[in-house]
């Protein structure tokens, strides 16, 4: 696959994925809760959000390099976990973490990845995460653990958001079903959906919730390996102390990408107040709506160690295979450093809310 001519942003891949993709693709990937007012939100919060500028610094050398968990990071940027790569490109996962090794950028693998954990791992050049979801049986959830320890995974990640599925009406309008082909295997073997028995009640009251995950769960599950357990999807402050009560190692302000509950504010909105609950305990990521370098800035202003990007790799794996992959993620990376260097920020280090606008220094 080449990469168009005139893809040199994130948005240029979406607009060529638009372009290229099943109508049905299109919406599953795309698709957002309801009304999708998030997923509006979560971009254009960072649109409202300015920079302030800063001349003459010296720069002298300037990285944007650091830490996380334990781990070397070249740059703050996560591939976030998302379901079903081959739904856009034959290789799948595997073209993407062949993308994600050749960058230097970690990688999340889903637990519906369309390939086997441990075979993107064997794809994989540095740390690689693997999102798991907590299964209706204990003992098919640590089937699922054992299998990323397996793999060399550094860390996992529980979504913890979406113990039912959000209202998904651009799904359903569109009629999207998993074309042939395309499969969950980190899930083979496990009982899944069908542990839940039916029941003549409500679907979700009496149904898919009968098995959803507590704080109990986490905590067991944090007893359970010796891998730093991230919880994604907090939105609210209240649930910090819970969060760390439970042994979780970081925390990843999310709404799911808008996919979930529609009209939860913007990520970038409340991750001041989920950073400022943390108090530097835990390192805080966050995902939804970045787009641009500028977008990373802000949200490390903010108090973010790294960020999470999806939907646009998905974008540029469809319309670039491993070549647009590896190229989105180069713009990323070189449109951070601009903003670094013209913001007069030698490092990540440097980097704190007076970078934006409206912060009085020292603030």
């Amino acid at each position: 696959m080449i990469v168009p001519q005139d893809a040199v942003s994130a948005a240029d891949y979406e607009r060529h994925f638009h372009l290229r993709v099943d109508r049905g693709v299109a919406a599953y990937i795309g698709g957002a809760g309801a009304d999708g007012i998030t997923q509006q939100a979560n971009r254009a919060a960072y649109d409202c959000l300015h920079l302030m500028p800063r001349a003459l610094v010296d720069m002298a050398g300037a990285t944007a390099a650091s830490h996380l968990l334990g781990q070397p990071m070249a740059y703050p940027i996560i591939v976030a976990p998302m379901a079903h790569h081959r739904l856009v490109h034959p290789e799948g996962e595997m073209a993407t973490a062949a993308a994600a090794s050749m960058t230097g950028t970690w990688m999340t693998v889903s637990t519906q990845a369309s390939v086997a954990v441990g075979e993107v791992a064997r794809a994989t050049r540095g740390p690689l995460w693997f999102q798991l979801y907590a299964q209706p049986r204990p003992a098919d959830t640590l089937t699922l653990v054992r299998r990323a320890e397996d793999a060399g995974c550094r860390a996992l990640v529980l979504t913890i958001d979406a113990p039912v599925n959000g209202i998904r009406n651009m799904e359903q309008r569109a009629g999207f079903r998993l074309p042939p082909g395309v499969t969950t295997p980190n899930l083979e073997g496990l009982a899944g959906d069908d542990f839940v028995p039916a029941h003549p009640g409500s679907p979700v009251f009496q149904g898919m919730l009968r098995t959803a995950p507590t704080w109990a769960d986490v905590a067991w599950l944090c007893r359970q390996t010796p891998l730093p357990v991230l919880l994604k999807g907090i939105m609210n402050p209240l649930d910090v102390e819970p969060a760390i009560a439970a042994g979780a190692r970081g925390i990843i302000v999310s709404n799911h990408g808008g996919r979930t509950l529609d009209t939860l504010p913007a990520t970038l909105d409340v991750l001041p107040l989920v950073v400022d609950a943390v108090a530097g305990r835990l390192p805080v990521l966050v995902d939804g709506g970045i787009r641009r370098g500028t977008d990373i800035l802000k949200a490390l202003a903010l108090g973010a160690r790294a960020v999470m990007v999806g939907r646009p790799v998905l974008h540029a794996l469809a319309v670039g295979g491993v070549a647009g992959v590896a190229h989105l993620l180069t713009v990323l990376q070189t449109e951070l450093e601009v903003a670094m260097a013209l913001t007069g920020r030698p490092t990540l280090a440097d980097v704190d809310r007076t970078v934006l606008h409206g912060v009085a220094p020292g603030a």
